[in-house]
């Protein structure tokens, strides 16, 4: 029996990418009759501290605050040094997790793999504290990893992975189809939907540069609707903007969405977007692929990991960070064309099921775990 202990900082129900990608994984690992996979985590949000979902034995601990977006669990080093297991399986950019993870696998003489999603910026003192961390224990870090994935080649180019090349290899994010599907039936007429936490952190996901671009949408579609899923501190102050803007008749912010409300809202609307700005902070976009499963034509950014397949494919259009012309027109033409959102979304589809389905992915990482061992 193969015993894996995966250690993001947070877990399901918490909704963002490295949770989705720890999730997907997990649950299609667990499937496997040599797998045992248990995850440990911070609670938060605050719930179940033990409990058994979908195969994937679940320990949520007590977090005393947050450094640089990342929950302070002081029992993690003792619950993972008192686990039997055969691997360890962390996550960057979240550090004390991860530095745990390198720790206790140093002592007990274990494998250990890190995805590295992106890297660890900040602004601010974060700034400080990132530039510091990078520079010291991330180093350690790498230097014990047995294997570090990234998921989309572009990262091989990271300062911080240059010195490891040998031990990286490339296994994208995924989408389970059989969750993310198009319905039969009429989609909400010229409705867009963006998803992410509403955060300082994840600024960079672009909303602000959506929102701008949908002022002069708005002189040619009147009726343009924008549903923003998410919540955070943020919140108020993207409500604020969109009145500013004049918008306030436009937008809808839903805040937190169940999984099933996502799914409605990809369903339910003509187009996604993910306008990223920071190629450093953007490590792959997940939530395109979600998109392109529900036949959702898709409007994203060069530095987003699926960028060149949607391009290739033409399930939708990629434009240059903060551009917000580009932005707009790209809506206009999109929007305007109900024979092109068809084509797109299907196209879109088409090439999950090809390349990005969780199976086939967690197939690579299974893989991978048995070479190590």
């Amino acid at each position: 029996m193969l015993k894996i202990i995966q250690t993001p900082v947070r877990f399901y129900p918490f909704i963002g990418g490295v949770e989705k990608y720890v999730y997907y994984i997990s649950k299609e690992l667990a499937k496997y009759d040599d797998c045992k996979v248990k995850v440990i985590c911070a609670n938060e949000p605050n719930t179940i501290e033990h409990e058994n979902y979908n195969g994937i034995n679940i320990q949520r601990l007590k977090y005393y605050g947050k450094i640089a977006n990342t929950n302070v669990t002081l029992s993690l080093p003792k619950v993972l040094y008192a686990e039997d297991f055969d691997i360890i399986h962390t996550h960057i950019p979240t550090p004390w997790s991860s530095d745990w993870s390198n720790i206790i696998t140093r002592i007990k003489n274990k494998p250990l793999v890190v995805t590295y999603h992106n890297d660890i910026i900040g602004t601010g003192i974060a700034d400080y504290i990132a530039k510091f961390y990078n520079s010291t224990t991330l180093k350690l870090l790498l230097n014990k990893a047995d294997k570090i994935i990234i998921t989309q080649n572009d990262y091989i180019n990271s300062p911080h992975l240059k010195n490891y090349k040998e031990k990286i290899t490339t296994i994208p994010n995924g989408v389970d189809t059989d969750i993310f599907k198009p319905i039969d039936g009429p989609r909400n007429n010229n409705q867009i939907f963006f998803l992410s936490v509403l955060d300082k952190f994840h600024k960079y996901k672009g909303l602000d540069y959506l929102l701008e671009a949908l002022v002069k949408v708005k002189n040619n579609i009147p009726d343009i609707k924008l549903v923003v899923g998410g919540k955070g501190e943020l919140l108020d102050f993207y409500k604020s903007k969109t009145e500013q803007l004049g918008l306030t008749d436009n937008v809808e912010f839903k805040g937190f969405l169940t999984d099933e409300e996502v799914i409605k809202c990809y369903q339910e609307s003509e187009l996604f977007i993910l306008p990223s700005i920071s190629s450093l902070q953007e490590g792959f976009g997940i939530v395109v692929l979600e998109a392109l499963a529900c036949e959702t034509p898709v409007i994203s950014t060069t530095i987003v990991g699926v960028s060149d397949d949607v391009i290739n494919t033409k399930s939708g259009i990629i434009i240059d960070p903060k551009n917000v012309e580009m932005l707009e027109d790209s809506i206009l033409r999109i929007l305007t064309d109900k024979e092109m959102i068809e084509t797109m979304g299907k196209n879109g589809r088409e090439l999950v099921k090809e390349k990005y389905e969780w199976k086939k992915i967690s197939e690579s990482i299974h893989k991978l775990y048995e070479e190590l061992l």
